[in-house]
């Protein structure tokens, strides 16, 4: 079977972006079809300021909503990035194959140094480096294929550049993955702010709708969004982006495409409505699995320790060839050690 990872970072509470831009098509699709790990990067979350006990909580949350969502840890390995050394360890040979220039020149970086800057300040060297961390996620497990939204295409591509790069100066060590893209809703958009993408980090704001909202709050949201000038509900990205990202939505939502619901609604009040009420069905399950899921929270404790098992065997061996095919002298076990002393006993 081909190997497919991918992650969620927990830097702030799933939103129904993550939810249908990423984890329905893990639920439906790569745990099923593929051999799939699926990981809380909680190391890419420490890059920018953080409380490390909101880490922590976020990571736990997260990890129990990836269960509620349908991932089952008798399909698929879900883990902790942090409970697995691997992932540490092979990143900072990726960084001794990687260059200053193409750190410098992911598209995140760029935008928030840039805005660090505009305010006098500057951002940590992890943030700098965090895209080769993210390689390493990927390169460790010998991936074939890698579920992401459109923003994290670049990401990929380095990965990408890397294994080959690896693989021409010392010597075959890494499969060389590929990104793959959900056909619609692959990036859902702020409902306030239509041209930016509905992240988690910005944790504020009424155009972020939540995994765990209630019904009444995401009615309200996705009554209030940002629509267009004009009264014809269109699907044009690029001119109507408000009303273009509520088709999206519901699109995603209802299993239509955004083209055909456009000609169904005469007004953007009807088209809000529908779309509010999609988004609560839609959720409703994953909220019910997810209270659930909070009263047994060592069942939760216990798929993301073995999970973390499962990873660290498969990624062991691949990083231990690549420290061995980058020049680092191997680590003598300690059967080794043993038969040394009892050698120099006799």
């Amino acid at each position: 079977m081909k190997r497919v990872f991918s992650g969620v970072k927990p830097t702030g509470h799933l939103t129904l972006g993550n939810y249908i831009g990423a984890m329905r098509r893990w639920v439906t699709v790569d745990q099923h079809q593929a051999d799939a790990l699926f990981c809380i990067v909680d190391l890419h979350a420490l890059t920018v300021e953080h409380d490390p006990a909101r880490v922590c909580r976020l990571s736990r949350q997260a990890g129990t909503l990836l269960l509620a969502a349908g991932l089952d840890p008798e399909l698929c390995t879900v883990f902790v990035q942090s409970h697995v050394d691997e992932h540490a360890r092979l990143s900072y040979l990726l960084e001794c194959v990687a260059t200053d220039g193409e750190m410098r020149r992911m598209i995140q970086y760029r935008e928030k140094a840039a805005r660090e800057r505009g305010r006098g300040g500057s951002v940590r060297l992890s943030l700098l480096t965090y895209p080769v961390l993210m390689a390493a996620d990927i390169l460790a497990y010998g991936t074939d294929e890698v579920p992401v939204g459109d923003d994290q295409a670049q990401h990929v591509e380095l990965t990408r550049d890397l294994a080959v790069r690896f693989n021409q100066r010392y010597g075959h060590a890494f499969v060389v993955p590929r990104a793959t893209h959900p056909e619609v809703g692959a990036r859902v958009m702020n409902l306030q702010e239509p041209t930016s993408k509905m992240g988690k980090s910005d944790d504020v704001g009424p155009g972020i709708v939540y995994l765990l909202d209630e019904p009444e709050v995401v009615r309200k949201k996705v009554m209030r969004a940002v629509t267009d000038s004009g009264q014809d509900v269109v699907y044009d990205r690029e001119a109507r982006p408000g009303v273009a990202n509520l088709l999206e939505i519901l699109a995603a939502c209802t299993g239509g495409n955004p083209e055909g619901l456009s000609g169904v609604y005469e007004s953007y009040g009807a088209l809000k409505k529908d779309t509010a009420e999609a988004v609560i069905e839609v959720l409703g399950p994953v909220q019910q699995r997810h209270k659930e899921l909070c009263t047994d929270p060592g069942y939760v404790e216990g798929v993301l320790r073995d999970g973390a098992e499962r990873a660290r065997a498969m990624a062991r061996p691949t990083v231990d060839a690549a420290y061995r095919a980058i020049g680092l002298l191997p680590a003598a076990s300690a059967s080794d050690t043993d038969g040394v002393v009892l050698n120099a006993a006799r």
